[in-house]
């Protein structure tokens, strides 16, 4: 018999909500159109995009025809920092346009912003973080320069779950007389956060579908009209001529119904917040050498992340998944990588500090039953593995 796994990574991934592939299954079977097809059927694969497009337009308070769908939220990352310095670049003269962005980016922005530098395309400042992992509104202003031409600082952190002040850095922007774009990964914002666009006053926003219940493989990106944009991906036009390619239908089907499940489920948002903090409480209190990584007050409701002395990370996920717990030690795009994580060196933790991370990120399915769980496991696994690192507290 299978184990049911308690899941525990829902910041990695999200099961795919059964509305969501209810609706996708159509465009995977009988309803298999090219949109570009001006016959009935590939008319009404199109029909079926814009209607998700409008889904995802009013959830964001912006136009249609400023939601651009891509093949993932790093697509759509890259779309934006690469998309906007190669468009301006010949307008500012002889200076390289400047990024501001911060350290504890995912590294969708972050390796772009190399690049770019590498190349010799763009200045990049990358600001620094408080110890709880927040960018400061007047550092942002104090890194501002003449040829600063783009902003990008995500709204909540992938590991940590802090939460960034991004209405207020779009304020700043809005007193300023020079023009400067202003970008936010808001992947793991859309679930919790409000995104409504003009709020936060923001030009550029990415969000992907399978941190919200949607499938892998599409993502989007909110253009606010006026915004100078190079398309990366070129062909035959497809996306108001920002990303060429057959649109993945039965994909962006699937992120307009996600989108409106996120709305209809902001009622369960206090409960997650209560078993989060459940979760924090107890395992600070009981496992000696614990420590919470990140704003206790400026997280997001689902987020718990931690260090735990003399405990290395990666034995730490494999010992909780013998146990039937997924979890993780980060982000789940660079769990390959040896490298200790670039967020918790922001914060000011060691390599070795850093290395001894887990992050539990919970999600619409979890329950008090397992939180319980985990509360009862971890503390026996913890004492094991730093029996057998020699660690004493």
């Amino acid at each position: 018999m299978k184990r049911k796994n308690i899941y525990l990574d829902y910041a990695a991934t999200t099961p795919l909500d059964p509305k969501v592939l209810e609706a996708m299954l159509p465009y995977l079977k009988e309803e298999y159109g090219n949109p570009s097809s001006i016959h009935s059927l590939g008319q009404r694969a199109l029909l079926a995009i814009d209607k998700a497009r409008e889904e995802v337009a009013e959830f964001l308070n912006c136009q249609a025809e400023e939601i651009i769908f891509t093949g993932s939220a790093t697509e759509a990352n890259n779309l934006a920092i690469k998309g906007v310095i190669q468009n301006l670049k010949s307008e500012i003269g002889n200076a390289k346009p400047h990024i501001i962005t911060s350290q504890i980016e995912h590294h969708a922005i972050l390796e772009p912003c190399h690049q770019l530098e590498k190349k010799g395309l763009a200045e990049v400042t990358y600001l620094p973080v408080n110890k709880e992992g927040i960018v400061s509104v007047s550092e942002v202003k104090k890194a501002i320069k003449k040829n600063t031409v783009l902003i990008s600082i995500m709204y909540a952190n992938n590991e940590i779950g802090t939460v960034q002040p991004i209405a207020e850095i779009g304020k700043l922007l809005k007193s300023i007389k020079s023009k400067i774009y202003f970008h936010t990964d808001a992947v793991q914002a859309i679930n919790y956060l409000d995104c409504d666009v003009h709020k936060l006053g923001i030009d550029l926003l990415t969000l992907s579908a399978h941190k919200i219940y949607g499938p892998k493989g599409i993502g989007a990106l909110f253009i606010r009209k006026g915004t100078p944009l190079e398309p990366q991906i070129l062909g035959g036009g497809h996306e108001f001529g920002f990303r060429s390619g057959t649109e993945n239908v039965a994909g962006i089907v699937g992120l307009g119904t996600a989108v409106v499940e996120v709305k209809n489920q902001k009622s369960k948002i206090k409960n997650l917040e209560r078993l989060r903090d459940k979760l924090i409480n107890e395992i600070l209190k009981n496992i000696p050498g614990s420590k919470l990584n990140g704003s206790r007050k400026n997280r997001l409701p689902n987020n718990a992340n931690f260090t735990f002395e003399g405990v290395e990370g990666e034995a730490l996920v494999i010992a909780l998944d013998q146990e039937g717990i997924c979890a993780s030690t980060g982000s789940a795009c660079s769990s390959k990588s040896l490298e200790p994580s670039h967020v918790l060196l922001a914060l000011g933790l060691s390599e070795i500090g850093a290395h001894g991370s887990l992050r539990l990120t919970l999600g619409r399915y979890t329950t008090e039953k397992e939180i319980e769980k985990i509360l009862k496991v971890l503390p026996k696994i913890i004492k094991r593995l730093r029996k057998i690192s020699g660690y004493h507290a």
